[in-house]
């Protein structure tokens, strides 16, 4: 579907599923693409200058990107928060929780947890 990233990693989509994120570690980028009704991706713009190795959405349609702690951008791309780690890095990331309130964030050497005002749709 995709053969022009350096290193594809994260990848989420939107709950509606109409758009596909996918993280490219290796070019530091991340782009979105309009998913169509047959399956194929049109219309690939950058959604932000980071790569990620895995990554989240919440129910406002935040994307969490990890690798330094989690950043966190709004729908449109824009940096919205940052969340510190303190390890060197941070691989993945995802709500969870009876309430979906709650984001895991595994690192280095640990597994991080934190409460949020907003609540997960999915993870990968």
């Amino acid at each position: 579907m995709v053969d022009d990233l350096k290193q594809p990693n994260g990848i989420i989509g939107t709950p509606d599923g109409k758009t596909l994120y996918v993280a490219d570690i290796g070019a530091g980028k991340t782009y979105a693409y309009n998913i169509q009704p047959d399956g194929t991706l049109t219309g690939k713009r950058l959604f932000c200058e980071l790569g990620s190795d895995g990554m989240t959405i919440d129910s406002a349609g935040n994307v969490y990107l990890t690798g330094d702690g989690v950043t966190i951008f709004d729908k449109n791309g824009k940096k919205a928060g940052h969340i510190a780690v303190p390890e060197p890095w941070t691989a993945n990331v995802c709500f969870g929780g009876k309430d979906k309130h709650t984001l895991f964030i595994t690192a280095s050497k640990g597994l991080y947890s934190i409460r949020t005002k907003t609540h997960g749709v999915g993870s990968q």
